[in-house]
C-alpha cells in the first residue's frame, strides 16, 4: 500500500520538479515511512483492535454492541491475514464480496458490516496509524427498502384480552404505551415510575437517561400488579414463580413469542410495539423531532426509518390534495 502511495505521489510531482529533485524525493518518502514503519512497530494486530475497543467502550457503546464489534473485525483479520496497516481496498471488497457469497448474506448484513470496517479504519486514520483508510473507496451497499411491519389495534387487544398473568398484561401495556427499548424495560426498577405525572427515567444506549410516558390504562394495570406482589425485588418486572428474579431480555422475548403463538399473531417481539408506537404517533400528527425525543433517538434519520406511513392515510391524503 505504501509503495502504491509513494508511486502515485512520483507520478503527480513528474510534471513540476526535473528528474534529480523527483529522485530526492523518493528517498525523502521511503525514509519517512521506514521511519513510520519503527513507530508503530509492535503494534500487532490484536493491540490495534484492543486500541480501538477501548476506544469504542469510552464512547459509551453497550457490551452487546462492542461484542459485535470486536467479532466483525476479527473475522476480517482471521480472514484476510495481513498486518492491519497493510490492508488495502482490494481486500476488502474481496472480503466482503467471498463472505457475502459463502454465507448467503443480505445486502443489510454486509452493509453492517462495512460500516464497522469503517468506522475502524477511520479511527487507526485518525489516530494515524495508517494514512488513508481503505474502506473510504467502498460505497454503502444499497438494500432493497422492507416496509416492517406493526401491530393492528385489533392485534393489541387481542393481547391484551387474552394473558393469563397480570405482569403479561402489564409488559404489553409498558411496551406499547411507552415504546422504550427493550433493554430499558428489563433495567427498570419500581422507584423509578412516577405515577402522579405517569413517566419514568430509562437508561438508554450510552447510558443515556431519557423521561418515557405511559398511559392511564398502564397506570392502572401497573400499581394492581404492584398491590399484588409479595416479593421484596426491586425491579419492576420478575418472574411468575420463584426466587422472582428480575425479568432478563430473553424472558421478555420469550414470553411475548409464547402469547403470539397461543393467538395467532404473527411475529410478536419487543421491539415491534416500539415501531408501532412511533407509526401511530405520527399518524396523529406528532411531530417528528417530538417522536425523536420519545424514542431515545440521536439522529432524526433513525426515527423516520421507524415510522410507517399507512397506506389507507396515502390514500386519503391523495384524495384530499389531488383528488
Amino acid at each position: 500500500m505504501k509503495e502504491k502511495i509513494i508511486s502515485n505521489i512520483l507520478q503527480r510531482m513528474q510534471n513540476k520538479i526535473n528528474n534529480k529533485q523527483l529522485e530526492e524525493l523518493k528517498i525523502i518518502l521511503i525514509d519517512e515511512f521506514s521511519e513510520e514503519n519503527e513507530e508503530d512497530k509492535g503494534k500487532s494486530n490484536e493491540q490495534l483492535k484492543k486500541l480501538f475497543i477501548d476506544a469504542k467502550r469510552l464512547e459509551g457503546c453497550s457490551d452487546k454492541t462492542i461484542l459485535y464489534y470486536v467479532s466483525t473485525i476479527e473475522t476480517m483479520i482471521t480472514k484476510i491475514n495481513k498486518s492491519i496497516v497493510e490492508i488495502e481496498t482490494e481486500d476488502l471488497r474481496t472480503y466482503l464480496s467471498d463472505y457475502q457469497i459463502n454465507n448467503n448474506s443480505s445486502k443489510v448484513t454486509i452493509d453492517n458490516i462495512r460500516r464497522i470496517l469503517s468506522s475502524f479504519f477511520s479511527w487507526l486514520e485518525n489516530e494515524n496509524y495508517i494514512i488513508k483508510s481503505p474502506v473510504r473507496r467502498i460505497k454503502k451497499v444499497k438494500a432493497p427498502s422492507i416496509v416492517k411491519e406493526t401491530y393492528t389495534d385489533e392485534e393489541l387487544e387481542t393481547m391484551r384480552d387474552n394473558v393469563e398473568a397480570l405482569r403479561d398484561l402489564v409488559l404489553i401495556d409498558i411496551l406499547a404505551s411507552t415504546g422504550m427499548r427493550v433493554g430499558e424495560l428489563v433495567k427498570l426498577n419500581i422507584e423509578d415510575i412516577n405515577f402522579t405525572e405517569r413517566e419514568c427515567i430509562v437508561l438508554g444506549k450510552g447510558n443515556k437517561e431519557r423521561v418515557v410516558y405511559f398511559d392511564a390504562r398502564t397506570k392502572i394495570h401497573l400499581k394492581r400488579y404492584l398491590e399484588n406482589r409479595k416479593d421484596n425485588n426491586k425491579a419492576l418486572l420478575i418472574s411468575l414463580k420463584a426466587p422472582y428474579n428480575r425479568l432478563s431480555i430473553a424472558g421478555v422475548e420469550l414470553r411475548l413469542r409464547k402469547i403470539g403463538e397461543k393467538l395467532g399473531i404473527k411475529k410478536v417481539y419487543p421491539h415491534k410495539f416500539r415501531r408501532t408506537l412511533a407509526t401511530i404517533a405520527i399518524d396523529k400528527g406528532m411531530p417528528i423531532e417530538q417522536v425523536q425525543k420519545l424514542l431515545g433517538h440521536e439522529k432524526i434519520d433513525t426515527t423516520l426509518q421507524y415510522a410507517m406511513v399507512k397506506q389507507s392515510n396515502v390514500k386519503i391524503a391523495h384524495q384530499k390534495y389531488i383528488g
